[in-house]
């Protein structure tokens, strides 16, 4: 069963990863062919990027499932765009959320499917979860979302967190997942709609004194 689940995990984050680069795509008025490119990239490079450093073989490649479920998502938004030419932001932000929260749980299950500790497969699920956004952000001259103080990779962190507590409580192994996916949705969400800032490090505001 933990097999299906991993499967039916990695499609659906494949297909809303791809559908959240081609929107971009779409937003930044990238033609054809470059819109296929943007797509593909997010959805398969933080899981290449994940099985390298795993030494595991590149899931897309050993199982082309993977793939073709990424050209599937990719078709479907080319004609939801075209005929639905106003496509709003909210549509990006959400699938773009559900698919980071989606590839962190891949990434924590592939970690210790592979058998590495729970901090570094928290580590390779935050890799999977941003990797793919980061190169797609970069491709489209935005400045990367983890780049920003909103929570992203954090929010990768805190459903690594929830995913790693209840997974140490022996908790059923659905609710491992739902737990990671709604907190990793909900922050991600919320510090959008919020305004929720991580700020590590402030700037003094030195203020002129004068006697």
């Amino acid at each position: 069963m933990t097999a299906e689940y991993f499967m039916v995990l990695g499609l659906l984050g494949v297909a809303f990863f791809a559908v959240a680069g081609a929107l971009l795509g779409y937003e930044k008025n990238i033609s054809g062919f470059g819109v296929v490119v943007v797509a593909t990239v997010t959805a398969l490079g933080g899981g290449t990027l994940r099985d390298i450093l795993l030494d595991k073989p590149i899931f897309w490649i050993a199982t082309p499932e993977y793939l073709y479920s990424t050209y599937a998502a990719i078709i479907a938004t080319i004609f939801f765009v075209r005929y639905l030419p106003h496509v709003n932001n909210y549509y990006f932000l959400l699938v773009d959320a559900i698919g980071m929260a989606l590839f962190n749980i891949m990434g924590i299950e592939k970690a210790l499917i592979s058998g590495t500790g729970m901090v570094i497969a928290i580590t390779m699920g935050i890799t999977t979860g941003i990797f793919g956004g980061l190169i797609r952000d970069v491709i489209c001259r935005e400045v990367p979302s983890v780049m920003r103080n909103e929570p992203y990779a954090s929010a990768c962190l805190i459903g690594g967190l929830v995913y790693a507590a209840l997974f140490t409580l022996s908790i059923d192994y659905i609710w491992c997942i739902l737990g990671s996916l709604f907190s990793t949705v909900f922050l991600r969400l919320g510090s959008l709609k919020w305004g929720w800032h991580l700020t590590i490090f402030r700037k003094k505001d030195f203020k002129d004194q004068r006697e």
